[in-house]
């Protein structure tokens, strides 16, 4: 393709046409926006209590990432909203063990071969924080993140062909309704796991100083006895 046909691709796809499309679905919209509401206020609570953690930077990423989920599936680019979604997960945990291991953030930053895997980072949590084993299991967490992970991993590597693409070349790429609630339905599974993933670690130790706007949000709709196990308040 020389770079002419690239240009006549990319301008023939009617992108306003897949954005107004796809913000006139109220219940996709909506459904990402409670997404990234939740993901918004986590990360705002950590900047404010961690202050100068230089592995505030994944927090940053988290964020940056879910704004990417809504950029590309507005854009009918469901795959790489796939990536994104990914991407949220992976730096919640990296935020969550690097936070305490100042020393292994340097060596990653600093040494290509150096690298912490998310089997790792689960294992140090079921290690070294207090009560995970018993929380997690009780929402269902590493179950569940497991087969989310591997499913997107599944869509990411091309093993489900077809499942998040529907065009066939890149001046066909439009708005699918189909794969807008697949993909939807994953993001917000990947938030929810994300979300108890907070609640059994760092969100939990930190809670104390998070503000009590940001404690109602996070803890609506969540059961009395969860609450009581997590040990958490909304005041």
């Amino acid at each position: 393709m020389s770079a002419s046909q690239l240009a006549s691709a990319l301008t023939t796809v009617n992108w306003k046409a897949n954005v107004d499309a796809f913000i006139q679905d109220n219940t996709a919209t909506e459904a990402i926006d409670k997404c990234n509401v939740r993901i918004a206020t986590w990360a705002k609570q950590f900047e404010i209590i961690e202050k100068g953690n230089p592995a505030l930077c994944f927090v940053r990423e988290m964020q940056v990432a879910s704004h990417h989920v809504s950029a590309l599936m507005a854009l009918a680019l469901y795959k790489p909203a796939a990536g994104a979604m990914r991407t949220i997960v992976e730096t919640a945990l990296y935020y969550s063990y690097f936070r305490s291991h100042p020393s292994e953030l340097a060596t990653l930053a600093r040494d290509s071969d150096f690298y912490v895997s998310k089997s790792d980072i689960l294992d140090y949590h079921k290690a070294h924080t207090l009560n995970f084993v018993e929380l997690q299991k009780r929402m269902g967490l590493l179950a569940g993140m497991n087969t989310w992970y591997s499913t997107v991993s599944a869509v990411l590597h091309g093993q489900l062909p077809g499942t998040w693409v529907t065009h066939t070349s890149l001046d066909k790429v439009k708005y699918s309704k189909p794969t807008v609630t697949l993909a939807v339905s994953t993001y917000v599974s990947g938030e929810d796991l994300l979300h108890k993933f907070f609640l059994c670690t760092v969100g939990r130790e930190l809670w104390g100083n998070f503000s009590t706007q940001a404690k109602q949000l996070l803890i609506s709709g969540l059961a009395g006895d969860l609450k009581t196990a997590l040990e958490i308040d909304s005041a």
